[in-house]
């Protein structure tokens, strides 16, 4: 629902969502045969650059992931600010199973569980590398409900094996890869939820959804959620140290109008601006950027 007091000038595009996550990662191949695995992405395009090497990955063509290979930095720290998971978004229950199906029987997987969270259905595991990773179907948007304007959110139990006995068949494995993935969100571990909130929804523009203990939710357009921070293992982190992990979160806007909205909100926030993409830091030292439609895999692999 979204807040009848918000303005264009305060508020990001209602159209806005999410684009490719980038990771650093400290075995490239192993990590791209993994998602390779259970989310049938394909390398598209890769680029050396010193001694890290670039490669994009995506699915049907479209890029949703950026592996920076940076073997020389330590593993991820799960006390640290940074990725808490990738939220990888299906249009139908069907694929959703399928994937989850892979996921689960990937040996370099950790299933983590699996809710139900009203508006959503949700499994979760995590890659080889620490990193969180979230597979999840929404709820059609004229079923979820409300209180006092926040969206209604819950963690409930879903049963994984009821879910594949429903949903999943050879068919529906076998035809997977044609069906779309996006990234429907990223939620994050930050320091503190007041400084995030001055960061994510005061700067860029996003606004707030709803919250649960230790957790914010906010988005554009009224979705559940476009990025989430929560401080569950976090609290009171500082800026992040050089690891493996979260490399950039990155969000799509329409128009060119919108990044100069973006640009008056930061105000003195530091920041660049090539004319299609903006870029900040968050206060941990996550590179944010926001960027019009239309990005190319030569562009993502240009960025830092």
């Amino acid at each position: 629902m979204r807040n009848p007091m918000a303005t264009p000038e305060k508020t990001i595009n209602t159209a806005t969502h999410m684009d490719a996550v980038t990771l650093r990662v400290g075995d490239l191949e192993n990590m791209t045969s993994y998602y390779a695995t259970i989310l049938d992405m394909d390398p598209i395009e890769e680029k050396s650059r010193g001694r890290d090497v670039h490669r994009v990955l995506g699915r049907n063509g479209l890029p949703l992931m950026r592996l920076v290979s940076t073997p020389g930095l330590p593993g991820v720290d799960p006390g640290q600010a940074g990725l808490y998971h990738t939220a990888f978004l299906f249009e139908a229950p069907a694929a959703l199973a399928a994937t989850v199906y892979r996921a689960a029987r990937d040996p370099r997987s950790s299933f983590v569980g699996s809710s139900d969270h009203l508006v959503s259905e949700a499994f979760y595991f995590t890659d080889p590398e620490g990193n969180g990773i979230e597979l999840y179907v929404d709820r059609p948007r004229e079923a979820w409900t409300y209180t006092g304007g926040d969206v209604d959110m819950d963690t409930v139990y879903l049963d994984p094996n009821a879910y594949l006995q429903k949903h999943l068949n050879q068919k529906v494995l076998e035809s997977n890869r044609s069906q779309p993935a996006t990234i429907g969100h990223v939620h994050l571990q930050v320091g503190d939820l007041n400084q995030a909130a001055a960061f994510y929804i005061d700067r860029i523009g996003f606004e707030r959804t709803t919250s649960i203990p230790g957790a914010l939710f906010t988005s554009a357009g009224g979705y559940h959620h476009h990025v989430a921070m929560n401080t569950w293992h976090s609290g009171g982190a500082g800026p992040r140290a050089a690891t493996l992990g979260l490399a950039e979160v990155s969000i799509l806007v329409p128009e060119r109008e919108d990044l100069d909205m973006l640009v008056s909100r930061l105000g003195d926030w530091e920041h660049s601006d090539n004319g299609t993409s903006v870029t900040m830091t968050d206060p941990w030292g996550t590179p944010v950027t926001v960027s019009l439609p239309g990005v190319t895999t030569e562009e993502l692999l240009e960025r830092r």
